[in-house]
Parts: structure tokens; sequence; C-alpha cells
């Protein structure tokens, strides 16, 4: 069998609600490592909230995080650093709007620095993991570097009205999605920027073709992956406009989907 490149997004996809993977998934996944498939993590987390599953796989590839503005070798620097960061004029005109457009926080990441608009416990929780370096104020004074991701935090009567606002003057600028619920945040990267294109430039380093690319996603920020792969495998749980053009659909993150599907597909 030629070798495929698998590329498998984490929360809802590889992990299970406890945010662990599966010792059977975790079994099959190395089995297919030991026949000579790549296996890569394609993830929205940044590098330093996914570093401990790349090392519990025993991973040895390139890793998409960001949803593919940051792709990089853990293993191998030489390999390069491909950076994909915001404009800093765009980011400090949507800090200039924020006030009259009913946000309540701002959040923008470089890397693994930490830029916070506001003090919030409730988004200082969400990016703890990895232990980032902080910094808390005026994002228009604090920020001196394009980022790599930021993240509007705002409530459910005005989110909407945010998106529209964005999508109508930074369209082909900026790419957005919004946080399934409880959370009411717009994620924001550059645009063209997304899994699909993070996950072709491994392809095209280990030359595995396009229709030898096997790809696995649940959420909104999938869908270009999924589409994009030779085989995209939407989750059991996974929302319904990514099972749609998905090539087939897995059983769930909580049934070992990742696991049970490789396995019968690859006979490992």
């Amino acid at each position: 069998m030629k070798p495929y490149l698998i590329a498998l997004d984490l929360d809802g996809t590889l992990l299970k609600g406890d945010k662990t993977i599966s010792p059977f998934t975790k079994d099959v996944i190395r089995r297919a490592i030991d026949t000579g498939h790549f296996v890569v993590i394609a993830t929205g987390r940044p590098y330093r909230a996914s570093s401990m599953y790349y090392e519990e796989l025993g991973l040895a590839t390139p890793i998409v995080n960001f949803n593919g503005a940051f792709v990089h070798h853990p293993r191998q620097p030489s390999w390069g650093m491909h950076h994909y960061p915001l404009p800093l004029a765009i980011v400090k005109d949507i800090v200039e709007i924020s006030e009259s457009y009913g946000i309540k926080n701002m959040m923008a990441e470089v890397l693994d620095n930490v830029y916070f608009h506001q003090h919030d416990e409730v988004l200082l929780d969400i990016v703890r993991l990895g232990n980032p370096t902080v910094k808390i104020g005026d994002l228009r004074r604090s920020l001196g570097k394009d980022p790599t991701s930021v993240l509007v935090y705002t409530d459910d009567d005005h989110i909407e009205r945010i998106q529209s606002h964005l999508a109508n003057v930074y369209a082909n600028v900026i790419h957005q999605r919004r946080w399934s619920e409880p959370w009411h945040v717009i994620e924001i990267i550059r645009h063209g920027v997304h899994k699909a294109a993070g996950l072709k430039q491994v392809a095209d380093y280990f030359g595995i073709p396009r229709e030898r690319v096997i790809a696995f996603g649940d959420e909104d920020n999938d869908l270009e992956m999924i589409d994009w792969a030779g085989l995209g495998v939407a989750m059991g749980n996974a929302i319904e406009p990514l099972k749609t053009i998905a090539d087939d659909v897995a059983k769930t993150n909580e049934e070992d989907g990742v696991g049970v599907y490789l396995q019968d597909l690859l006979r490992l």
C-alpha cells in the first residue's frame, strides 16, 4: 500500500470530551505510522496547547496550528517556520470600532505570546494551557507585531452584527469563524489561511498527492481541509455542513471514530 498522509483535527475529532486520546485510537495511529503512513495534527490550537498530543503520539511530522496560520516541524527546525499573521494595522482598526459594536474584549496571539485588551478571567482560562507569556493592556499600544490570530469576545445579541461588519469591511483581508455555543467568540486569521493550505504544504513536503490525503474533522474550521483532501471524513458528531461536503462519515469522537475508520481502511 502506498503511504497516506493522515490529517487529524484535535478537539471533537481525535480527542474525546475529556481531552484525551483513547488507547485504542492511539494504538491504531501508531500502527499506521509503523506501516509507513504519515500522521499530522491540523488544529486551531496554538502549538503550546497541542504539543502534548504531538509527543504522546510520537509524531515526527510538521504540525498545522492556528488553523493554518502557523506551520512548522517541531523535530526539524531546518524545515522552516511558516507564519501567516494578520496585518497589525487592521487589528488596531478593529479595536477602534469595538465600543460601538458591543465588543466585550479582544485577545491577540503572536505565536506563544498572548495580549489581552482588558483583563478577563474567562478568556484567561482558555489560553493558560502551555503557560504562555500574557500581557494585558490596550492592544493599540501593547501589540507591536502582526498577530497570528485574534479573538473577539462579545455576547449573543451583538455577535451577528459584528460578523456582518467584519465581512463587509475586511472581506479581502481577514478570514473569520464563529465558535460554537456556549462561546460568543469570533476568531480571526489572515485571509486565505486555513487548514487545507497548511496541509498542502505538508503533503508537498512528503510528496503525497492530494488523492492520498485523508483528513478528519468535526467543525467549520475543518471545512476547507475536508473538502480539499482526497478522502475527507467528518466525525459522527460533526456539524451538518461538514457532513454534507465530506466523502464519508466516521463514528463519533467518543466511539473511537478515527481509530475504527483507519483500522478498517488501512487494514491495520
